[in-house]
């Protein structure tokens, strides 16, 4: 039975990614969580077979297509079990390349990402004493002649060792007036900085996300790494978190189709005291709420991908999005380890890796209560309370 047959937008791509994902079973995502291992041969694939590359222009070797194609194969590679945190930046980072970045960047960079000998998986922003207050970062670019210096350090930084670029944000002023053009983005080459200039420390948490800290030491690049205009690069990553936002949501359906699904087929399975527990109202009503949640997210972010695509305003929809879609995959959750009991604890049954993994989208890559702060103040009108 597919309980998800009402919706074949872009049937193609759906198709085919399930196609690609079938070959990596929940074994494989199994054994790469217990031993933090990036899964690179996943990553590979599914860049070799073009699904990374969908957003880019074809002139740079990309599908150019829009943001929601995007979001069906991030959804798909979490409703097969999956995780897209070893890849989706290079999806979300993309905007900002491809809207203010220069032509000589453009053309230096997007061919090779298009052919995947030049991987863009880092997302330099969040700092340790910063958190979600970006305008307070203390990453420093400063100009001298025709090059920046940066020294600073950045955290939270996920897949900085399988990355060759990083889309970096640092201070490049300090105007206590206007602190949002204070800061600046950047695209570096991290490749012959290495250990050097630059250096990354890999931090190990209760998900397996490749999760690191950045140390940037009189790191000098030249200045044509700078995307778009000096002082812009707050506005440049708000436009790019806005995709961020969008693509995770589809993540979220993701992993609410995986555990709605895991846990319907186990309650029609599983008996006890001569039944299917799936005849008991107190596993029926949790999945059943799960799914009506993960249906209303999910034509939130249906609406949020139109919006995008359409080069509207979609901040509000954005976010929405994110908020609506992490509590249905979280609510999903714990239907799913409700239903299966003692045996949601075994790595076996696959269900406590992906509940660690949905967990994080409560607070990354911003938290349910900052996107209530902003609904708050910039949609309702209240007053500021951060």
């Amino acid at each position: 039975m597919n309980l998800f047959n009402y919706n074949n937008e872009w049937l193609e791509i759906r198709e085919g990614i399930r196609k690609v994902c079938s070959k990596y079973p929940d074994s494989y995502w199994r054994e790469l969580d217990k031993d933090r291992e990036y899964p690179a041969k996943f990553v590979k694939e599914i860049t070799d077979t073009g699904y990374l590359s969908v957003l880019i222009p074809k002139k740079y070797g990309g599908a150019n297509l829009p943001l929601k194609a995007a979001a069906i194969i991030l959804e798909e590679i979490h409703r097969s079990g999956g995780n897209g945190a070893a890849c989706h930046a290079q999806m979300y980072i993309m905007g900002s390349l491809l809207k203010y970045g220069s032509d000589k960047l453009k053309s230096k960079f997007l061919p090779k990402i298009s052919q995947g000998s030049l991987r863009l998986q880092a997302f330099g922003v969040t700092e340790p004493t910063s958190g979600t207050d970006t305008l307070s970062i203390k990453t420093t670019a400063i100009k001298n002649n025709n090059k920046y210096l940066i020294n600073g350090q950045k955290v939270w930084t996920s897949r900085a060792e399988h990355s060759d670029l990083i889309l970096l944000l640092a201070r490049t002023s300090k105007n206590k007036e206007k602190p949002r053009n204070n800061l600046s983005l950047f695209l570096i080459d991290m490749r012959p900085y290495l250990n050097k200039q630059i250096k990354i420390r890999p931090i190990r948490t209760m998900v397996n996300h490749s999760s690191t800290e950045v140390f940037f030491d009189n790191l000098e690049v030249e200045e044509d790494c700078l995307i778009g205009e000096t002082g812009k690069g707050f506005n440049y990553i708000l436009d790019g978190m806005n995709a961020e936002r969008i693509l995770i949501a589809a993540e979220c359906i993701g992993d609410s189709k995986y555990f709605i699904e895991r846990a319907t087929k186990y309650a029609n399975e599983r008996e006890v005291f001569g039944r299917p527990i799936g005849k008991n109202q107190a596993i029926q009503f949790p999945i059943s709420n799960a799914y009506a949640k993960l249906r209303a997210a999910e034509l939130m972010v249906t609406e949020a991908c139109k919006l995008y695509d359409l080069e509207r305003k979609c901040g509000e929809e954005a976010n929405l999005s994110k908020l609506l879609a992490a509590e249905a995959s979280w609510s999903a959750a714990e239907a799913a380890m409700q239903t299966f009991g003692g045996f949601a604890f075994s790595e076996e049954y696959d269900v406590e890796r992906k509940f660690r993994e949905t967990r994080l989208y409560q607070i990354a890559p911003i938290s349910t209560n900052m996107i209530l702060t902003y609904i708050s103040h910039k949609v309702l009108g209240m007053p500021r309370s951060y």
